[in-house]
């Protein structure tokens, strides 16, 4: 790519830095929380944006039946497609549904409040601000006077927080895209091309109620229930081994962070329901690590008699692993961002799970790579006081459109 390019490109995100700002705090300022998940709403005010920038939006609603079977009240997943000729289609795809705020915020999680440089908002992070970076880089691409060469997506998607099934999985299953590339939501530090899977299991352990009276005529599904997480404790010591050869991986992980039981204070509990999260490594098989676990807390219920089992899959997400041609895009974004940031900046891996493993399993080499600072701890994401340096905003937009112009084959 010419340095008269880069130049361009450079110009143009400088003299509409603030309008790309305004954009980002109207995202933020619109409540897309997921629980409820009922995200309709804010994606009709982002294609309203983003027409507003010059920009062709094609809407596509979920059933609403489907999308309540995955626990959510309603979804629109955006696409905006511009063609500047023959060759690759590049899709770039961030995720407009957040966490709930919670509690401790020093900040309106809403006012997209600017404080010593920093935005602050829930969902500015994680992923709000890379439909500013991927919509602003695009518009910088379209301001060119070299010809490009292939199709630039963006995929503005409304279910990450429940698992991707509706946002790119159905983007894909639906035919209404099928990318050569994918640059999916991610930090300014990093270029991720690989992260943990994820599975959770609900656990239900069913006693019979009694009396507190007389306990010893019911059957006690706490008590076993206790057994069991014990058990499942005394085994999670065993993940300290399992370490993934990839940086920024670190070890398999296994959490139980949700448990329900009980009918009051003086019946014995007849029934307690818990839900696990294990993390997987990329080394790891999902299959093999869901019969383990399996069998870890089958093994536990078989040493408390009289008691019932049922272990539900509630989620599976697949690890994300580099696949065939993922070279091309992590090297570009390697050398572009190592450039702007000022910093040698490596390939390595997160230990999350995002919906880009949606389009590695079809086979479409992905990378994470877009606004944010060092880390998701700096970003406060997915907690209390949420925040994005617009000074990172700025260069992953430049990081990216010169990575889109030189993939397109910018003229020289």
């Amino acid at each position: 790519m010419s340095t008269d390019n880069a130049s361009c490109i450079r110009a143009f995100l400088a003299a509409t830095r603030q309008q790309q700002t305004a954009f980002l705090a109207e995202l933020v300022r619109i409540p897309s929380d997921n629980p409820p998940g009922d995200c309709a709403p804010h994606a009709a005010a982002a294609a309203a944006l983003l027409e507003a920038q010059g920009l062709a939006v094609e809407r596509h609603p979920v059933p609403t039946d489907l999308a309540r079977a995955r626990g959510m009240v309603s979804v629109t997943n955006l696409v905006v497609r511009h063609r500047f000729g023959d060759g690759p289609v590049i899709a770039l795809n961030a995720h407009g549904d957040v966490v709930p705020p919670g509690e401790g915020w020093t900040q309106d999680p809403y006012g997209a409040a600017i404080v010593g440089g920093w935005m602050y908002g829930r969902g500015v992070a994680v992923s709000k601000c890379d439909f500013a970076t991927y919509a602003w880089a695009l518009l910088a691409l379209r301001s060119l006077p070299a010809p490009l060469a292939g199709t630039v997506e963006l995929h503005l998607t409304y279910d990450e927080e429940s698992g991707g099934e509706i946002g790119p999985a159905w983007l894909l299953s639906e035919a209404i895209t099928r990318p050569d590339f994918v640059i999916s939501a991610g930090f300014s530090y990093a270029v991720v091309n690989a992260h943990n899977g994820c599975l959770h299991l609900e656990v239900e352990v069913r006693g019979r109620s009694a009396h507190a009276a007389k306990p010893f005529t019911g059957i006690d599904a706490l008590a076993a229930a206790t057994h069991i997480l014990a058990a499942l404790y005394r085994w999670r010591a065993e993940l300290a081994a399992r370490v993934s050869a990839i940086p920024g991986i670190g070890a398999a992980q296994l959490t139980i962070g949700l448990i329900a039981g009980g009918i009051n204070t003086n019946v014995v509990p007849d029934r307690v329901v818990f839900r696990l999260d294990r993390r997987m490594i990329p080394e790891e098989n999902p299959a093999a690590v869901e019969a383990e676990l399996r069998a870890v807390i089958a093994e536990a219920a078989r040493a408390v008699p009289h008691t019932g089992l049922a272990v539900r899959r509630i989620l599976l997400a697949e690890p994300l692993r580099p696949v065939d041609g993922s070279a091309v895009l992590t090297d570009a974004l390697c050398r572009h961002a190592s450039a702007v940031m000022g910093e040698t900046i490596v390939p390595s891996g997160v230990p999350l799970y995002t919906d880009a493993r949606h389009y590695a399993a079809r086979g479409i080499p992905t990378v994470l790579y877009g606004a944010g600072p060092r880390t998701i701890e700096e970003a406060n994401a997915h907690r209390a006081d949420e925040r994005l340096p617009l000074n990172d905003l700025a260069k992953a937009t430049e990081v990216v459109a010169l990575t889109l112009a030189e993939l397109l084959g910018a003229a020289d």
